[in-house]
C-alpha cells in the first residue's frame, strides 16, 4: 500500500508538471517580427495581417503578393467583407487551446478574415460553375484583402441579382451559424415557439428572420436599444433583458437558441417545454475554457436530463449559401447593418466587433 501512494504521488506530481508545462507553452506569445513584410513580387495587393496573438493592434495592413488561381480554383476581387467574433478569436489566439490547431507563440496563418463577396477576375482551367465578371460570395481564409482564391468547390455561390455585396458579404459565417443551429441543431418546425437569446447579434438578426422564413413563432431578446428593431425583423415578442428575465417569465419553448451564453443551461431548461431544445451558439469569454464551459456543462447534463442540450460549430457548405441566398432573393432574409470601415481601419472594425454590442454586422469596405 505505501509503494502504491509513493507510485500515484509521483504520477500526480507528473501529471501536474506535465499540464503546467502545457498551459505556459500554449498561453506564450511570441514577439511580433518587427521586419516589414515585404514581397519581390511586382504583382501585389493589400492585405490585412497579424503576425502574432494579441490586441487589435497586432493587424496591419501590408502589401503582399496578389494569390494566382491554380486549376480548380477562382480568383475574387472582393469588394466587402464582414467582421465576425471568430475573427479577434484567431487574432488573439483565444482560448488557448486553439493555439494546438492555429499556431502555439505566433500564428500558422498570419492572415485574416472569412467573409467575403466581390467579382470573379479570373479562373483556372478546370472550373466550370463560375466565369469572369460573376458576382459571388462565400467563406475563405484570408478574406481581409484585396483578392482571394478559393476552389470552385467550396464554400462560394453567385450573389441574387437583387443583393448588394455588402448585403452577401454579411452572410456566410452568421446566417450560416443561425441557418444550422434552427434547422441541423434544433430541428425547427412549422408552429414552434423558438427564443433567441441575443436577437440582435450578428447571429441572432438572421436567426429571427430565418426562423419566421420557416413558420415558427419568434421571440428575441436583447437590450432595450434594440427592442425595436428585433421587432422589425419579425419577433413576435421581445424580451428586454435590461427589465425583465425570460428564464423567470413562466413562458416555455419549444426551442432555445443561445448567442450570449449569459444564463447557465439550469436556468434555460426552465424556460423549455418538456422535450425541448437548447443549442448553444456563443458563450463567455476567457483565456482557457470561457468559450467551452457551456458546452461541456451541455455535453456531461445531457444524458441525465429529458431536455436536448446541444452546442455547434458551423461548418461552411456551399449548399447552405445557396439557401441563404434563395431566402435573401425572395426578400425574407435582409441582413442588418451595425457599421462600416475601409479596410485600413480594419483593426478598429475587429476591435468593435469583441466588444460585444454590435447591432447586426460589422462590414469591412474594400473598394
Amino acid at each position: 500500500m505505501r509503494l502504491f501512494k509513493k507510485i500515484a504521488g509521483i504520477f500526480l506530481i507528473l501529471l501536474v508538471i506535465a499540464v503546467s508545462a502545457l498551459a505556459l507553452v500554449l498561453s506564450h506569445n511570441s514577439n511580433c517580427d518587427e521586419q516589414p513584410y515585404s514581397t519581390d513580387a511586382a504583382n501585389t495587393m493589400s492585405a490585412v495581417i497579424h503576425r502574432c496573438y494579441g490586441s487589435p493592434e497586432v493587424l496591419e495592413l501590408v502589401q503582399v503578393e496578389k494569390p494566382n488561381p491554380k486549376d480548380d480554383q477562382i480568383l475574387v476581387k472582393i469588394v466587402a467583407a464582414s467582421v465576425n467574433p471568430l475573427d479577434w478569436h484567431f487574432m488573439r489566439g483565444e482560448p488557448y487551446i486553439m493555439r494546438l490547431m492555429s499556431g502555439i507563440g505566433s500564428p500558422n496563418d498570419i492572415h485574416m478574415g472569412v467573409d467575403f463577396a466581390g467579382t470573379v477576375e479570373s479562373v483556372g482551367k478546370n472550373v466550370t460553375r463560375f466565369a469572369p465578371g460573376d458576382r459571388v460570395f462565400g467563406g475563405g481564409g484570408g478574406a481581409f484583402a484585396e483578392y482571394i482564391v478559393i476552389g470552385e468547390d467550396r464554400a462560394v455561390v453567385k450573389i441574387p441579382d437583387n443583393v448588394t455585396f455588402e448585403q452577401a458579404a454579411a452572410v456566410p459565417i452568421a446566417g450560416v451559424t443561425a441557418l444550422q443551429g434552427l434547422r441541423d441543431q434544433g430541428q425547427l418546425q412549422p408552429g414552434q415557439n423558438v427564443l433567441i437569446n441575443g436577437a440582435s447579434g450578428g447571429v441572432g438578426t438572421f436567426a429571427v428572420q430565418i426562423a419566421k422564413a420557416m413558420g415558427a413563432e419568434v421571440t428575441g431578446v436583447c437590450s432595450t436599444r434594440n427592442v425595436e428593431l428585433v421587432r422589425a425583423i419579425g419577433a413576435d415578442q421581445v424580451f428586454d433583458y435590461t427589465r425583465e428575465d425570460y428564464t423567470e417569465s413562466g413562458q416555455k419553448f419549444d426551442l432555445i437558441i443561445d448567442n450570449v451564453g449569459n444564463h447557465s443551461i439550469l436556468d434555460n431548461r426552465k424556460a423549455l417545454k418538456p422535450g425541448g431544445k437548447l443549442v448553444i451558439i456563443g458563450g463567455g469569454k476567457g483565456n482557457w475554457l470561457g468559450p467551452m464551459i457551456q458546452p461541456l456543462l451541455a455535453l456531461i447534463i445531457s444524458p441525465f436530463v429529458d431536455e436536448q442540450l446541444a452546442s455547434m460549430l458551423a461548418q461552411m457548405r456551399g449548399d447552405d449559401l445557396n439557401v441563404l441566398a434563395d431566402l435573401m432573393h425572395a426578400g425574407e432574409l435582409t441582413p442588418v447593418f451595425d457599421s462600416r470601415y475601409p479596410l485600413a481601419e480594419t483593426a478598429e472594425a475587429v476591435g468593435h466587433s469583441e466588444q460585444g454590442h454590435a447591432s447586426g454586422k460589422i462590414i469591412i469596405n474594400v473598394e
